[in-house]
């Protein structure tokens, strides 16, 4: 993947010109914009806004509900706005856009757009600003719940200011007396038929004139002071030439509490640069849970984007009523309830690292989301899997009993193990009426076959597999907690992957309900009974019980053969039932690291199983080319779509020098860590301190390793060893080692090794 010369001298100069102590100078919120249908390279878009916020804000280059919401090759930008997307394939929710406009008044999308370049833009977490080609400047800073945006406008030009109520029905009423605009928006997907995001808009300057406008035939209506409708929305006349500021909040619950929001986030500051330093020393202190040292400016660069990325999502979807208790607006039942409340993410993507990452920086809030899905469950009869920020079901697996089996085994305990557990089984033995993953398509033939056939069921074997993993995280649970029922049912199924391995071509493969396996087999051919892969990719989805999979497989040489010839596999690309190259194809070949497709979810773990064969050294020397090759700080950072944190958080972990190949266990596997020295400051204070001594991009290879000054041969750490605070040291060299101690060392958790195998 080719970095842009001009973006990582902009970045390096930024850096060089900030204060030492000040981490968001190495964020680049451009990180992964240069994305389309065809090719993403990220699928973000440049994010101004506070960890795990409410509410976000970012330039708008695409139309009103294109889900690609800024395009880093587009030459004009239409609307700054209040977003809250997590992928461009799901579109967004609650979103309206403010709008700088000189001279004649424009209120057409495409009229109002204005021409920028990249090299007047700047783009971090505590500030945006953008100067267009016209001379207007436009600067953003944001709270959890608002935002604090100022519009300069050119010496002598008439300046206006527009409001667009994007797609659905909106409201906006002006308030001349006040300097003030207040209305609703009720767009999205997947939201009850009462919702509304209202808003509250103040600016610091009178009103020359105003008028209403509805952007669906852009007709205006001038000194209208209310409208309501498809589309509607404001527009204001200020003085020529003049500077504006205007402080935006908004709530799920009422206007009044979008007032609130206001009042609390906003109200002390005057000027855009106090909201502004306040967000900064937000992300100062939540980047500063992890310093880095050693490695290239480049390297920071890269991991403190990724951390940025890793730290949105899931967004807060609770506010805070007048005496700073909690409650929300639920997107399940459409009422009001005491609380928390998550939303904006899809466990499909998360389980597998955001939430682990989550759980070790940021256990009280995990504790509370754990409560929060079974609040959900209460209130549509459902556990989640894609909230966004009601339920979509979208992607398969049953992936929320991973998030709270996880939290429970590392000790997150803020929850009824008993209700998660009858969630699940409800989850498991029934088929909802959303997506795929709301629950199980194929649960009755799964439960009898042992397998979820196709081509009865599409994806069946993706879905096997990950119905498997997701039994043995109610299996953990039930059995932590005492729940024999739970435990001996899930206990049956949870070896079930074994029924979708086909010993004569060693893959895993699609077979229909007689047992008989698909015909024509090609292991370069994605879909049909995978899930945006093939059986290269789907191959390794046995997160629990790698070592049962090692015993299927023909024992550790073959094992490690297979995980070579991913890599030594050519890039083929056999489309199959996609009919035509999809994104994440393109991704792979583009990659050039044979069949290996870290643009997406189900293989970005294989890296990582070296070492249940005892070959750690394969392990550290690919989680390295990995993280050299396909991620950097540009607007082509990522290797695919990063999905709601996901693909940041793989590298955050990874260049920690670990991940979490199981969740539902308190295990992080080893790999090889890009820095020097990275102190995590856990959220009580304790801090585990990890030295790699002699690290650098030649000395990869971990030669021996001590934890709090004791010889270390396991090839794991477990959650407790870092959440108790440390000093994990690492020897590396430039050479791997293959010696009979490493062999020896002690292996990561699997399945089969602590369970009879029934």
């Amino acid at each position: 993947m080719k970095v842009r010369p001009l973006i990582i001298f902009l970045i390096c100069i930024r850096i060089a010109y900030a204060q030492p102590s000040d981490l968001t100078r190495y964020v680049n919120t451009l990180q992964g914009t240069n994305s389309k249908h065809e090719l993403t390279r990220g699928n973000t878009y440049p994010t101004t806004a506070l960890p795990f916020g409410m509410n976000t804000w970012t330039p708008q280059t695409g139309r009103n509900g294109d889900g690609w919401k800024y395009q880093y090759f587009k030459e004009t930008i239409r609307g700054f706005q209040q977003a809250h997307q997590c992928s461009s394939w799901s579109n967004d929710y609650a979103v309206f856009s403010l709008m700088p406009v000189s001279g004649a008044l424009k209120v057409n999308e495409d009229e109002r757009a204005l021409k920028f370049r990249h090299e007047k833009e700047t783009a971090r977490p505590d500030y945006y600003k953008v100067e267009f080609e016209n001379g207007i400047r436009t600067e953003m800073a944001p709270t959890e719940r608002g935002a604090h945006l100022r519009f300069s406008f050119p010496r002598g030009e008439k300046s206006y200011v527009v409001l667009d109520g994007y797609t659905k029905m909106s409201m906006v009423k002006i308030i001349p007396s006040e300097r003030k605009i207040v209305g609703y928006v009720n767009n999205g997907h997947y939201v009850p038929e009462n919702f509304r995001n209202y808003f509250v808009a103040v600016f610091d300057k009178p009103f020359k004139s105003y008028g209403t406008w509805e952007n669906i035939r852009n007709t205006t209506t001038s000194n209208a002071r209310e409208k309501e409708g498809k589309g509607a929305g404001a527009y204001l006349q200020f003085a020529d030439g003049e500077q504006v500021q205007v402080k935006v909040a908004s709530s799920y619950i009422s206007a009044g509490q979008a007032e609130l929001n206001l009042r609390r986030e906003l109200g002390s500051f005057k000027k855009l640069e106090d909201t502004k330093a306040a967000a900064q020393k937000i992300w100062n202190g939540h980047l500063g849970r992890i310093v880095v040292e050693g490695g290239t400016e480049e390297d920071k660069s890269t991991f403190y984007s990724c951390f940025f990325r890793a730290s949105l999502f899931s967004r807060q979807f609770f506010e805070y009523d007048k005496s700073g208790q909690p409650y929300y607006y639920s997107p399940y039942d459409g009422k009001i309830h005491k609380g928390y409340m998550f939303t904006d993410t899809g466990f499909w993507d998360t389980f597998r690292a955001q939430f682990p990452l989550t759980a070790l920086l940021h256990p009280t809030m995990q504790g509370r989301y754990m409560k929060a899905m079974l609040a959900a469950y209460e209130q549509c009869g459902w556990l989640p899997s894609w909230s966004f920020p009601g339920e979509g079901g979208s992607m398969i697996g049953n992936h929320a009993i991973s998030l709270l089996a996880d939290a429970w085994v590392k000790g997150i305990r803020t929850f009824d193990p008993v209700k998660a557990l009858e969630a699940y089984f409800h989850e498991a033995m029934n088929k909802g009426p959303w997506g795929p993953a709301n629950g199980r398509h194929g649960w009755k033939e799964y439960y009898q076959l042992g397998y979820v056939p196709y081509p009865e069921y599409g994806e069946g074997t993706a879905k096997t597999l990950e119905y498997a993993y997701d039994d043995f995280c109610a299996y953990q649970l039930a059995r932590q907690t005492g729940q024999k029922f739970y435990q001996e049912v899930f206990q049956r199924q949870m070896y079930n992957y074994r029924n979708v391995y086909d010993a004569a071509s060693g893959f895993m493969r699609g077979r229909n309900s007689k047992g008989e396996w698909k015909a024509g087999f090609d292991p370069f051919e994605w879909g049909g009974p995978y899930t945006e892969g093939n059986a290269w990719h789907w191959q390794w989805s046995v997160f629990h019980d790698v070592q049962g999979l090692i015993n299927l497989m023909g024992g550790r040489g073959a094992f490690v053969r297979k995980l070579d010839s991913v890599f030594s596999s050519p890039s083929t690309v056999n489309t199959g039932s996609y009919g035509g190259m999809i994104h994440e194809m393109t991704e792979m070949v583009m990659a050039n690291m044979g069949q290996y497709a870290h643009g997406n979810q189900p293989i970005q773990h294989m890296v990582y199983l070296y070492n249940y064969a005892g070959q750690p050294w394969k392990t550290q020397y690919h989680v390295r080319e990995v993280m050299r090759k396909l991620y950097n700080a540009t607007e082509n950072g990522y290797p695919g779509d990063e999905d709601q944190g996901q693909t940041s958080s793989w590298y955050v972990l990874s260049a920690l020098g670990f991940y979490s190949v199981c969740p539902g266990t308190d295990e992080y596997v080893l790999g090889s860590p890009v820095f020097r020295k990275a102190t995590i400051t856990l959220e009580d204070g304790k801090k585990f301190v990890i030295e790699a001594n002699g690290n650098n991009d030649k000395n990869l290879y971990v030669s021996s390793m001590q934890l709090n000054g004791k010889p270390y041969d396991a090839l794991f750490l477990r959650y407790q060893d870092i959440a108790e605070g440390g000093v994990f040291q690492l020897q590396m060299q430039e050479r791997p080692d293959s010696t009979a101690a490493h062999r020896a060392a002690r292996l990561p958790f699997s399945l089969s090794s602590e369970v009879p195998v029934p």
